[in-house]
C-alpha cells in the first residue's frame, strides 16, 4: 500500500509558515502527518497554532527541546540565571497565558522517541538524539560515526531527526538512511547564499511496497509581513527579535549582550524572577 507521509518539525511557533505548510501537504495528498518536536516559540503562534495543528492531525508527535523549556517555563522552572534563560523563559511564561491549560499535560505526554513500521521499513523518529533532544550532537557537518547513534535497533532501516533545522540526506557507517526534514519557522544554513531562502521546510517520504519510492524536500512560500504582523497582534515580547529573523534568518537565543540590553529595557529579568517565585510558591502549596 502506498504511503505518502509528511514530515516537519522546529514550527517554532511561526503560525503563518505552518499554515502554508499545511495547504502544500493537502495540495501533495499526503496520507498521514509526523511532527518532530519544537512547536511554541518565539513566533506568533499562541493557542491558533496549537489548533491549527488539530487539523493538521499527525499520527505522531515526539517533543523536542524547546517543548520541554515551555513546560518548565510555564511551571517556573527555567532559572534566569543568563539572559538566554531569561528570554526562554519570558516566551514561555508569556505564552502560558495564551494556551489553554490541557495543552501542557498533553505536551508531556509526547514521547522522545518513536518507532514506527511502515510496509516493512523501520522507522525511528526522534527530535535529536534517541534520549537526548538539545545540544548539537548532530550537526549535519558531523562525521558519520555520529549519526550512527541514531540506529539503537539493529533492524533499523530508516532515522529521520529534527532540531538541527537544516534538510539532511545522509547514511549510517552501514549506510543505513539518515533523514531530516529542515524547518518550518527557523531554516538555517550558516552559508549566506542558502540562508537568504527562507521558505519553510518540510519533507515528504513515500514509501511503496518495494521500499522507499520518493524523498521531496519541500520548500514553501509564505507571506513574512503577514507573519510579523500575526506576532504584533498577538503581542509577543522580543518583537523586535523575531521581527529580524523573519527578515535575515538570524537568530538570537544566545546573544547575550542584545537579551541583556532587551531585558532590561523592558524589565523582563524583574519579571521572570516574581513569576518563578510566585509558582514555587504555588506548586509548594498544591
Amino acid at each position: 500500500m502506498l504511503q505518502k507521509i509528511a514530515i516537519f518539525s522546529d514550527v517554532h511557533g511561526n503560525y503563518t509558515a505552518l499554515k502554508a505548510v499545511y495547504e502544500d501537504m493537502k495540495k501533495m495528498q499526503v496520507t498521514e502527518s509526523w511532527f518532530l518536536g519544537d512547536l511554541f516559540a518565539p513566533g506568533s503562534g499562541t493557542q491558533d497554532l496549537w489548533n491549527l495543528m488539530q487539523k493538521i492531525n499527525p499520527s505522531v508527535y515526539i517533543r523536542g527541546n524547546w517543548d520541554d523549556l515551555l513546560i518548565k517555563g510555564i511551571e517556573g522552572r527555567i532559572p534566569p540565571e543568563k539572559p538566554s534563560k531569561v528570554y526562554m523563559a519570558k516566551l514561555t511564561q508569556d505564552l502560558g497565558t495564551k494556551i489553554d491549560s490541557n495543552v501542557i499535560q498533553i505536551m508531556k505526554n509526547w514521547p522522545m522517541k518513536i518507532i514506527k513500521n511502515v510496509n516493512g521499513l523501520s522507522i525511528l523518529l526522534t527530535h535529536n538524539l534517541p534520549d537526548i533532544n538539545f545540544g548539537q550532537q548532530l550537526y549535519p557537518t558531523l562525521p558519520t560515526e555520529s549519526f550512527n547513534k541514531l540506529f539503537i535497533e539493529d533492524d533499523l532501516d530508516l532515522a529521520v531527526y529534527a532540531h538541527v533545522h537544516h534538510p539532511i540526506m545522509r547514511y549510517s557507517s552501514e549506510e543505513q538512511l539518515v533523514l531530516n526534514p529542515g524547518s518550518v519557522g527557523q531554516p538555517f544554513f550558516k552559508h549566506q547564499k542558502l540562508q537568504h531562502d527562507l521558505r519553510a521546510e518540510y519533507l515528504i517520504v513515500t514509501i511503496d511496497d518495494e521500499g522507499i519510492a520518493g524523498i521531496d524536500f519541500r520548500r514553501v512560500a509564505y507571506s513574512h509581513a503577514d507573519e510579523l504582523m500575526h506576532a504584533v497582534d498577538a503581542n509577543i515580547p522580543y518583537i523586535e527579535l523575531y521581527q529580524k529573523q523573519l527578515e535575515t534568518g538570524e537568530v538570537h537565543t544566545h546573544d547575550y549582550p542584545l537579551l541583556s540590553r532587551l531585558n532590561e529595557k523592558y524589565g523582563y529579568l524583574r519579571e521572570v524572577k516574581e513569576y518563578n517565585a510566585q509558582h514555587q510558591i504555588d506548586n509548594q502549596d498544591y
